[in-house]
């Protein structure tokens, strides 16, 4: 699947002009484009910032989300994590809010050989640890993320039957015995919501960040628990489970939810050989 066409016109001299417009102690800094991603548009702001504009509406309520909550949430957790430190509202043609957040350097792991991502392992389970917390009746949520494990069963089962999933009868089987798992009873936690390794970034010193909140959302943890197979081989997944120390069920919906994940990458990475390598790592380790 193709990333998205952009639904706004968006270039560098818009997010000039608007930086000068709104935040114009910021305006002598260089401006570079990193990347037009899915949903958002990100640029360098000199060296320790960058700005994050949404390109397609759909992506606008989660940048709300993480304006409002993230300020919130960062106690919680010595991970970093991209809090918003300045925002921007539509002006000069440009419709939606946007937002400002520090600059991280490192690399994301889903560039790294899988065993240079073992230096993270404890950290990430200790960040989910800290993460899922209780969420307010008034927190995000989402229709495919964080939701009770059998309802992502007619997606699964379609990606199985589409000729594209390898291995599809031994991986059906799996996800038989791990959809009946039990399901999380209490109340609702905070989720990260998109536990992939291109949202996970390993510093210069080998520490790490947290990236991209746009799934923002509460729920069942197993979602973000997935990450033990989305970015982990056996050995650094069992550093990540004893710093997360979830319950027997929850780390089998974990699995189940990195099975869900992993087809649906697959099924969607035609043109992204990063997620179809992340959609194949998963689907192995998930197989094991």
């Amino acid at each position: 699947m193709q990333t998205p066409a952009a639904e706004v016109d968006l270039d560098e001299s818009l997010v000039e002009r608007l930086i000068q417009a709104q935040h114009p102690d910021l305006a002598d800094r260089t401006l570079t484009l990193v990347t037009n991603g899915w949903d958002n548009a990100i640029y360098r702001l000199g060296d320790d910032l960058c700005v994050r504009l949404p390109r397609r509406r759909v992506a606008v309520d989660l940048i709300v989300n993480e304006q409002r909550w993230l300020p919130r949430l960062a106690a919680n957790v010595t991970t970093p994590i991209p809090v918003p430190v300045r925002t921007g509202a539509p002006e000069l043609g440009y419709p939606w809010p946007w937002t400002i957040t520090r600059w991280y350097e490192g690399t994301i792991a889903a560039a790294l050989p899988v065993g240079q991502r073992h230096s993270i392992a404890k950290a990430l389970g200790e960040f989910m640890s800290g993460w899922h917390r209780p969420a307010p009746d008034d927190a995000p949520r989402s229709p495919v993320r964080g939701i009770p494990l059998p309802r992502r069963d007619p997606g699964v089962r379609a990606g199985l039957v589409s000729g594209l999933v390898p291995d599809a009868g031994a991986l059906g089987r799996v996800w038989d015995e791990l959809v009946a798992t039990p399901p999380w009873t209490d109340r609702s936690v905070w989720l990260h919501g998109d536990p992939h390794p291109a949202n996970f970034l390993v510093g210069n010193d080998e520490t790490l960040v947290v990236l991209d909140f746009g799934d923002l959302s509460a729920g069942d943890p197993a979602t973000d628990l997935a990450a033990g197979w989305l970015v982990f081989d056996a050995d650094a997944r069992e550093t990540f489970r004893w710093a997360a120390n979830p319950d027997e069920h929850t780390w089998a919906r974990a699995r189940g939810w990195a099975l869900a994940l992993g087809i649906a990458f697959q099924l969607h990475s035609d043109d992204n050989p990063m997620m179809a390598a992340i959609a194949a790592h998963t689907l192995k380790e998930v197989s094991r």
